[in-house]
C-alpha cells in the first residue's frame, strides 16, 4: 500500500508564493519519476512540472520561470515552489509518482490533490 499526500495549498493573492509538498509513505522501495499536475474547473489535467530520478526537470510552458520542482528521496518527498502566482494558476494540484514496489513492479500513484486559489 502506497500513499501520496499533498499539502501546502490555500488562498493566495496574485503575485504571491506557495510551496506545495507531497509525502510518500507505505511500501516504497524507491521512487522513479515524480511530477506535479493540476486541473482547473472544466479543464483537463495538465503537467506543471516533472522531475526524474536523476534530478533533471521539465516544466509546463505556462509556469516556466515561476515554479521550481525538487525532491528529497531520503524522505520520499516532492516539493513545488510557486512564485508570481496568477489567477490562472487556480486549480487542484496533484502529486504523481512512479513507485518501485518490493515486488519490483512499478506502479503510478496519485495523491488526493490540494486546492490552490489565487485571488485578491
Amino acid at each position: 500500500q502506497v500513499q501520496l499526500v499533498e499539502s501546502g495549498g490555500g488562498l493566495v493573492q496574485p503575485g504571491g508564493s506557495l510551496r506545495l509538498s507531497c509525502a510518500g509513505s507505505g511500501s516504497i522501495v524507491r521512487i522513479d519519476n515524480m511530477g506535479w499536475y493540476r486541473q482547473a474547473p472544466g479543464k483537463e489535467r495538465e503537467l506543471v512540472a516533472g522531475i526524474l530520478s536523476d534530478g533533471s526537470t521539465n516544466y509546463g510552458r505556462s509556469v516556466k520561470g515561476r515554479v521550481s520542482i525538487s525532491r528529497d528521496d531520503a524522505k520520499n518527498m516532492l516539493y513545488l515552489q510557486m512564485n508570481s502566482l496568477k489567477a490562472e494558476d487556480t486549480a487542484v494540484y496533484y502529486c504523481n509518482a512512479l513507485v518501485i514496489l518490493p515486488s519490483s513492479f512499478r506502479r503510478s500513484y496519485w495523491g488526493q490533490g490540494t486546492q490552490v486559489i489565487v485571488a485578491s
